[in-house]
Parts: structure tokens; sequence; C-alpha cells
């Protein structure tokens, strides 16, 4: 693409977005983008509502320079559901393919083999840093608030800011082709009970080349089972109720975001539940999800039981665990509070601990 056709495109796009928001000024970004038909990274690029510069270096550098800006807000989302946690990077891990943060506040796991590009955003009076996929999709945006330290974004711009900003390459999310069902049950299901970890799980999926919504349809109600519609709000109110600590999962194409402890602030806005703590946002579209699933799995420790939404597209849309550490058995008021919303039994002699 030459200078000028990437121009006038800037241009075209500039004149639909300012028309679309004259009609719908309240849209996010994501759905702005969706409704002009181009990437949420083009919609930056071109500048339609911030000022953007571009990154340069691999995603991995220009990750780990990120605890400079101290304490922050993350953001991780999908179609459905975003994540929004506030913290500081700590313990991270981004030189390969798969990177990890384990602070006591951010915690992710990073896969960055589909990270594209990065932009440094200002909106207003907010400024972010901003990743997206080959497609354009954002997998994950890292806002500055009133406790970061903001002297650090012109030392972070200097570094990694480039002379203009290219033309975006997009490339299609590679397409799933594991099969959407299990070619034999019994067969997972043997699997599935031979399991000592939940990291296992993904593993044994693409052992059975099976989609996941598939292999918790064949496994049996012991081990998978479809509960109420309004099941994700009958348990995030009993967990605020009990103070039960939770962890909760939220991935984009690039990064799985996960809040541990406690929730407390619980509001419904038309179809979407919240969360809104102090340092944890959760905002669930409850009207996109298909099926809600309780979902048991064996480990050394015992059984290991989660919440799972899924929506009409087969995605997974978010999943909720009791908290707990490795070596340590599940919390027995979250495995009450998943029993009490299923209709028929989960297992409950876990085979590992039976064999021993």
């Amino acid at each position: 693409m030459n200078a000028i056709n990437h121009a006038e495109q800037r241009q075209h796009l500039h004149a639909a977005y300012q028309a679309l928001c004259a009609e719908s000024p309240k849209l996010r970004a994501r759905e702005v983008a969706r409704r002009l038909q181009v990437s949420e990274a083009e919609l930056v690029a071109a500048q339609c509502g911030v000022s953007s510069v571009q990154l340069t270096g691999t995603p991995q550098e220009l990750f780990r320079a990120l605890p400079g800006f101290g304490r922050v807000m993350v953001l991780t989302r999908n179609d459905f559901c975003v994540h929004e946690r506030h913290g500081e990077y700590e313990e991270v891990e981004a030189e390969k393919a798969i990177g990890l943060v384990l602070g006591k506040d951010i915690d992710l796991r990073l896969f960055f083999n589909y990270w594209r590009s990065a932009f440094a955003v200002i909106e207003g009076e907010r400024r972010s840093i901003q990743f997206f996929a080959a497609d354009g999709v954002a997998v994950h945006k890292v806002y500055l608030t009133e406790s970061s330290n903001t002297s650090y974004w012109e030392q972070y711009l200097a570094q990694y800011q480039a002379d203009e900003i290219a033309p975006l390459a997009l490339e299609s999310y590679p397409a799933d082709t594991a099969a959407r069902h299990a070619a034999d049950p019994q067969a997972l299901r043997e699997a599935w009970l031979a399991l000592t970890d939940t990291h296992g799980f993904f593993p044994l999926l693409r052992r059975a080349n099976v989609q996941r919504l598939g292999a918790l349809e064949a496994a049996g109600s012991d081990l998978a089972q479809v509960v109420a519609a309004d099941a994700v709000e009958t348990m995030l109110n009993a967990a605020a109720e009990q103070q039960l600590p939770i962890m909760c999962f939220v991935s984009s194409r690039g990064v799985v975001q996960i809040h541990s402890g406690t929730v407390s602030k619980l509001l419904r806005t038309g179809p979407w539940f919240n969360v809104l703590d102090a340092d944890f946002n959760l905002h669930l579209d409850t009207a996109a999800v298909a099926s809600s699933w309780v979902v048991n799995k064996p480990t050394s420790d015992g059984w290991v039981t989660s919440l799972e939404l899924y929506a009409a597209n087969d995605e997974l849309i978010v999943q909720f665990f009791g908290v707990r550490k490795p070596g340590i058995p599940e919390d027995k008021a979250w495995r009450a509070l998943m029993e009490s919303l299923c209709t028929t039994p989960l297992a409950s002699v876990c085979p590992a601990l039976q064999a021993e």
C-alpha cells in the first residue's frame, strides 16, 4: 500500500468513525470497530478518537519494561467479558513464546506468538499501552492511574516509539481444527479420570483432538454438567455474602488474566452483571451466555471444581474456581457451593487418591 492510499483510507475511516460516534457516542472501541467492520488496532493506528504512537521491539521487550509504570490498571477481555485488575507487574517472565506474571495482584499467562502490534495511546486524560493480535483484536491493555509512575511514560516512549505509524498487515486468527464432538467418549472419560493436575486438561484436549465444550458434553454428568443460566449470579452473590475467595479467569487471544480474592460490590446493569470492587472489576454480558457448566477434575490434591460459561459460538467466556494453591485441597465451602448448583451428584471419590 502506498502512502497516498494509506492516507485516503485513514481519512475514510475517520469520517465513518465520526459519523458513528455522533449517532452513538457511548460505544466502546471494540463495538465501534465491529460496526465499522475494521479492527480495533486500525482505529488506534488511524487515531480515531485518540492520539497514538506505534511501538517497536518484540512483544516480550515491550512487556518486560511495563513494571516501570508502577501501579496500573490492566485490562483483558473477550467479546463477552471484561476483566480489570489494579496492581503492579511483579515476577514477570517474558523471554520466550509463553510468559507469566505472578504478582500478588496482577496474575497473567501470556502467549506471545500471536501478538503483532503495540501502541501508546492518549484518550482525553487517559494514557495506556495497548497490545493487539495479528487480526487487530486487542489482547491486553495497561492504563495509567493516579497511583502510576507517570514520569516513566516519556522514558518508555523514548525507548520504544516508532518514527511513524506503519500500515498494519492483518491476518485472520487460525480456525480451531479440533473436532466439535469427542470421537471416543469412553476413552476421553478415562483420560479425564486419570488427571492429576488441572494443567493437564489442555493437553488432554489436544490428544483427543476435541474442542473444550465437546469434551464437557462427552465426559459424563459427574464430571461436567449443565447448570442453570443464572448460576454465575447465584455463585457471585453467595461468594460475596460468605466472603469466599475465588479465582476468575478471562482470556483474550493472547492473555489469560486472573483475579484471586474476594468480591463484594455486585451490580446488574441491563444484561451486564458487574463486580465493582476497588481493585477488581468484572463486566459480564449474561445475555451472551449460551450454557453454564460445573466442571469436576481429579488432581493429586483431590477434586477441583469450576464454573465455566460458554457463548453460542462455543467459545469459553469466563471460568471461576475457589482460591487454592498446589498441594492444598480445594476449599470445602467452594466445593459445597458448586455442588449446590448441580442437579445430579458430582464424582466425590478421586481416582488418583483412591489408587494410592
